[in-house]
């Protein structure tokens, strides 16, 4: 049987325990925390820069590198200049047969880590027969 000495004892390191998980659960019930900008390499002020590509949709020929589709998912990485490395990534709804389709600009990589902003696709050049297209697309990005 156990003494009055090994109860209060037992009973001390319960409650002691019970206390340090109460001081430390606040901080491990949260998945997330704040983080100094600097550390990011967030230093500077974010701007906003506008670009203006022309997408070649070619779905004719033997190998064709594009499908027709409603969704639009894609990157666009630069591959030489100040932007060299960098991605913009555009995913959105694209409604093929309107004369303006806006899509939202949803990140990127490189000098356009926490990108965001929207693309606007105007068609240019249409093949109905082939399924070619090329579309220029105005992207206006918010990046540091």
């Amino acid at each position: 049987m156990p003494t009055l000495n090994d109860v209060l004892t037992f009973s001390f390191f319960l409650l002691l325990s019970c206390y340090c998980h109460l001081l430390n659960g606040q901080e491990d019930s949260s998945f997330g925390h704040a983080i100094d900008r600097k550390l990011l390499g967030l230093k500077r002020k974010e701007k906003l820069s506008h670009f203006k590509f022309y997408w070649h949709d070619i779905v004719s020929g033997r190998n064709p590198p594009s499908e027709i589709g409603l969704l639009m998912a894609m990157n666009f990485a630069f591959i030489e200049g100040k932007y060299n490395g960098s991605t913009i990534t555009i995913l959105g709804r694209n409604c093929v047969f309107h004369k303006v389709r806006e899509m939202p600009v949803i990140g990127g990589s490189g000098l356009f880590r926490f990108a965001r902003g929207y693309a606007e696709a105007r068609t240019h050049w249409f093949d109905l027969k082939a399924g070619d297209a090329i579309v220029e697309y105005n992207v206006y990005v918010m990046h540091y």
